[in-house]
């Protein structure tokens, strides 16, 4: 019972303080709406991020794969020589290697006219180092001269490309090269690309007439089964060139979102966000609470001189923070989930609502509260009872 009371007695009379002034009340669940609100947007684009950064990395099929040094991340590879692929063969753990190409190109909308930036895969069609559906369907197709697969996840400004192709219209232009539309297939835009497209390496010569078929952008290696991946990382380390940077697949995603997290300034844009969100909620409750105790130091005092300890006081303030943080993250989280629908309709990249976040965010309010409580206590140490007098 003591146990009880000695959290009870403090959260009753926090809570009859913080609905007294309905108002007031509102004004702090709103500052804390407010910061819950931000930080879920933060949170989500900056995962909306990593995930599109490593939309088409997760979706290669291969054991180990080959990059240059100075590659800060797919998108933006230095090419090397095919030739260094070629030398991992040597290796008798390797069971196939397998260049791809890629560059952004314009295509050009086949309704509009108008062109847009998308990025070009290129690949043999039978290594199926791609391990999606649509690509694996189309491979043979693939091969015949002068024919790509569209991404449908690209974004609507490429076309109603589906539509149109169910209309019998399927020619269009690929960095002012014609070229035949011959399917759709899933992968997903990023922040570096708004739309994709797939190909064969020969059609991709063709799209990039400067490009030399030589000069490779990443190397996707497979090994034989039952054979120890970082063993063969160790060895082809051995064996192959020092620029070159062999990936695990685990390795390679996380070198695309290390990227965005920390070379590219978006990443940083983000985590700014963040912090600046549960700054201004702090700065909100922390004036509240502050207030609070500046308007009632006279019942304050009150109780000091009814024999009330000021770890009793300390109880309340901390106790006010509490419900604040809840009354302030249950409808800051439920308008996070239409926001993240809403975003993901207009830029076309997952951000799902799941429980870690939900979980991670209650625990920044609920941190960004106590901390606005702890500071607003030292306000409680000048209630003395002489000032009821």
């Amino acid at each position: 019972m003591n146990g009880m009371a000695w959290f009870y007695f403090p959260a009753r009379l926090a809570w009859r303080q913080l609905v007294f002034d309905r108002t007031k009340l509102i004004a702090a669940t709103s500052g804390v709406l407010f910061a819950c609100v931000l930080v879920f947007m933060q949170l989500g684009f900056k995962d909306s991020l990593y995930a599109s950064a490593a939309s088409a990395p997760v979706k290669l099929s291969g054991d180990l794969f080959l990059m240059h040094k100075q590659s800060e991340a797919i998108w933006r590879p230095v090419k090397f020589k095919r030739s260094e692929l070629m030398r991992a063969l040597g290796n008798p753990a390797v069971a196939g290697v397998y260049p791809l190409y890629l560059g952004l190109a314009p295509f050009k909308n086949m309704e509009t006219q108008v062109k847009r930036t998308l990025m070009v895969y290129g690949f043999d069609p039978d290594s199926q180092i791609f391990n999606v559906e649509g690509i694996k369907n189309k491979r043979i197709e693939m091969q015949l001269k002068d024919t790509v697969l569209f991404d449908e996840y690209s974004r609507p400004e490429f076309g109603p490309i589906r539509q149109l192709l169910d209309a019998g219209r399927n020619k269009t232009e690929i960095n002012d090269y014609k070229i035949t539309l011959i399917g759709t297939f899933r992968l997903g835009v990023s922040f570096a690309a708004d739309g994709n497209v797939a190909t064969s390496d020969l059609n991709f010569m063709r799209i990039f007439p400067n490009r030399n078929h030589s000069d490779i952008d990443l190397g996707v290696i497979k090994l034989h089964p039952g054979i120890s991946v970082t063993q063969t990382q160790i060895e082809l380390g051995n064996q192959l060139n020092e620029f070159i940077n062999i990936f695990t697949y685990e390795e390679l995603l996380q070198h695309e979102m290390d990227y965005w997290a920390n070379m590219a300034p978006i990443g940083f844009i983000f985590g700014f966000g963040t912090i600046m969100g549960l700054v201004v909620g702090l700065v909100i409750v922390y004036q509240i609470l502050f207030t609070d105790i500046a308007n009632l130091r006279n019942e304050f005092a009150t109780l000091k001189a009814m024999g009330y300890e000021h770890g009793y006081f300390i109880r309340v303030v901390f106790a006010s923070a509490f419900f604040l943080a809840v009354l302030g993250f249950i409808p800051g989280y439920a308008l996070s989930i239409g926001l993240y629908q809403l975003a993901e309709s207009q830029i076309f990249m997952p951000m799902p609502m799941t429980f870690s976040k939900g979980a991670t965010v209650f625990m920044f309010i609920l941190s960004m509260c106590a901390l606005a409580g702890f500071l607003a206590i030292r306000k409680l140490r000048v209630a003395n009872p002489a000032d009821m007098f």
